[in-house]
């Protein structure tokens, strides 16, 4: 396998291509997704300035939200019999402005194995046995990750495996930074399908209640987005487009929610896979268990064009 430079100087850094699409992914590096290009655009965004976002716990590219994608409501859950009480200080957590614990152990802490790479496909695996990590989420488990590019595609695939006698609950996401090329913030015209809106306190934790959602397809002009939702079905597509650039997102399998995430004045938006809303180790609130022995799938895939 050839080298692929990186700002990491991850060594398992791997280059999967189809035809004019490409993407990068680090193992090494929490299997973070950082760069996706069709006829040689870049799409993603938050992936040039690496290693001081590794140093201060910062999400990039396309990282892996787990254990729990977004925030929680505080610092102890108990799910399955057992109790976690998290560090308010942990080197291997972020916080978010009011200090609470945010998107799970972050990627730069987390070196995954690489377990096979093709021309157009990577899969890579992570064993969550290890102290530093059973005493964030102490389930273990097993993580594989499957990222597949087709001409002007990426589909990822992910795959919890309950490893040992206790169920493992299901909080995971992903946070994939996009941005389209050539043309202000403000034009880019964003498409949401109809969903439940997911109301949130000031703290964005969701307080449990969900209104309807009739859709969007509007500029995203001075819109600033930081909003929850609950599919209405099993898949959903999302999506930002110019008059000569579209990237879509669909959520394909096992993501009945998502985070829109568009901070006013940055280049970029999230479309957020989750398997479940935020704060769900200690709500319960869409929470799934995945029962010793059994497995959980859950798929998205990014669409260029």
């Amino acid at each position: 396998m050839t080298a692929v430079p990186n700002s990491l100087d991850d060594p398992t850094a791997t280059r999967i291509t189809a035809g004019e699409t490409q993407a990068v992914f680090l193992p090494g590096h929490g299997m973070l997704g950082i760069s996706l290009r069709h006829q040689g655009i870049e799409y993603l965004r938050r992936n040039e300035e690496l290693k001081i976002f590794a140093e201060k716990n910062r999400t990039a590219g396309i990282p892996f939200l787990f254990p729990w994608a977004n925030r929680l409501a505080g610092f102890q859950y108990e799910v399955a019999g057992r109790g976690v009480t998290l560090s308010p200080h942990s080197p291997v957590l972020r916080y978010d402005d009011n200090g609470l614990p945010m998107h799970g152990m972050m990627w730069p802490h987390l070196a995954w194995s690489l377990q096979d790479a093709t021309a157009d496909t990577l899969t890579a695996s992570f064993d969550w046995s290890h102290p530093k990590c059973l005493v964030v989420f102490p389930y273990p488990c097993r993580l594989t990750m499957t990222a597949t590019v087709a001409p002007a595609s990426l589909t990822i695939e992910t795959v919890l495996a309950a490893t040992s006698d206790i169920a493992v609950p299901v909080s995971l996401g992903f946070h994939p930074y996009v941005g389209l090329p050539g043309v202000p913030r403000q034009e880019w015209r964003v498409h949401l399908p109809p969903m439940r809106h997911l109301a949130l306190d000031d703290r964005k934790i969701p307080t449990g209640v969900a209104e309807p959602f009739g859709g969007l397809d509007a500029p995203l002009g001075e819109k600033d987005f930081d909003d929850g939702f609950a599919l209405l079905g099993e898949s959903a597509t999302l999506s930002v487009a110019t008059g000569s650039h579209r990237i879509s997102v669909d959520l394909l399998d096992g993501y009945p929610y998502t985070q829109v995430y568009a901070p006013h004045g940055k280049d970029y938006l999230a479309f957020e896979p989750m398997t479940a809303p935020a704060n769900a180790l200690i709500s319960g609130n869409g929470l799934r268990l995945v029962p010793p022995g059994d497995t959980f799938r859950a798929k998205f895939r990014f669409r260029i064009g």
